[in-house]
């Protein structure tokens, strides 16, 4: 059997058969770059829906939570007010059962993600946890500093559900009033857009 091409005939098949290749090549690429780009799509979505279920389960007792607060304060409330020299055994067991009561809310709490805010005396004021509900002169606590805890506050996740309320040092106080540029802004107590602290200072309560 003879071969009737020309070396032409046969120089433009082989063009020919090469440039079918390199589109298929292409075609190939093209094809695995879409399935890869699919495949990223694909697991960015299953990302952000567990993340966002994930999320939908972490803050789902947050109402919850924020409904048992002031179930929280009156119980902190009692164990502060309570008698402690009494030797009456009513009274004694009474104020124990209270303390257990608290501590176990208070346990209950923590385990399921929901922490207590009660900055220490002379902490730095912090507008992302705290609210600054007045300011006092303090010899003993530089100016920002935290003089005292009205009211602790609460963060769930590492969301704030309350802030805690405080009172805080005035300027000319025993240090260094803080700045805009060493407390992130003009006002040392907004709240630099965090919707739950409370940054403003009320100086009428």
């Amino acid at each position: 059997m003879t071969d009737d091409h020309t070396p032409a005939e046969t120089e433009a098949v082989a063009e020919a058969a090469l440039h079918d290749i390199e589109a298929l090549r292409a075609e190939n690429a093209s094809l695995k770059e879409q399935v890869l780009r699919f495949a990223a799509e694909a697991e960015n979505t299953k990302r952000r829906a567990e993340r966002e279920a994930n999320d939908a389960r972490a803050y789902a007792i947050q109402k919850f939570a924020r409904d048992l607060l002031g179930a929280a304060d009156n119980l902190s409330r009692a164990t502060a007010a309570a008698p402690t020299g009494s030797e009456d055994p009513a009274v004694k067991n009474f104020v124990l059962g209270v303390e257990m009561t608290e501590k176990a809310l208070q346990q209950a709490f923590e385990s399921n993600g929901l922490k207590k805010i009660d900055p220490t005396k002379g902490e730095k004021f912090d507008p992302h946890k705290h609210q600054a509900m007045m300011e006092q002169p303090a010899e003993d606590v530089a100016a920002g500093g935290v003089i005292q805890v009205l009211q602790t506050g609460y963060e769930l996740f590492g969301r704030i559900v309350r802030p805690a309320m405080v009172v805080v040092a005035a300027k000319g106080s025993g240090g260094e009033a803080p700045t805009a540029e060493n407390a992130g802004g003009a006002n040392p107590y907004a709240s630099g857009g965090t919707e739950d602290a409370g940054g403003s200072v009320d100086t009428k309560a």
